[in-house]
């Protein structure tokens, strides 16, 4: 996992180790063969995702402390399903992205230029 790609093209960087995240919690965004949900787009998450995805059923706010798991709030960098993603994005409520910690698995799922469009660095997209 260690030459894992980001979407650019360039080396995975870390999405998040307060909270940790990835599927692997390891802080990155890296996939394999167990992860079946894709947890390849490091997503800012926002209030409106937050409440969204409690509303499909995956809450990300309420701590489970049996999984370690804190709760996320708004701001907060977590590994979401790339499809999960999508579907916020077709529904309008799809948060900001860390375009260079987001594994190039996403782009199986969603478009580079839609994720540009979203990127929390903007210099980053050019």
């Amino acid at each position: 996992m260690a030459d894992a790609k980001n979407v650019l093209g360039g080396s995975l960087e870390t999405c998040s180790t307060d909270p940790m995240t990835g599927f692997y919690r390891d802080g990155c965004c890296n996939t394999g063969a167990g992860d079946f949900g894709s947890h390849t787009v490091c997503a800012q998450v926002t209030e409106g995702f937050l409440s969204y995805s409690k509303a499909q059923g995956n809450d990300l706010s309420t701590p489970v402390p049996m999984y370690h798991f804190p709760g996320l709030k708004p701001g907060d960098r977590w590994c979401v399903c790339a499809a999960r993603w999508k579907q916020a994005y077709e529904d309008g409520v799809a948060p900001p992205v860390a375009l260079e910690a987001t594994h190039e698995a996403a782009l199986q799922v969603i478009d580079l230029e839609i994720l540009q469009e979203y990127a929390l660095d903007k210099e980053a997209t050019s």
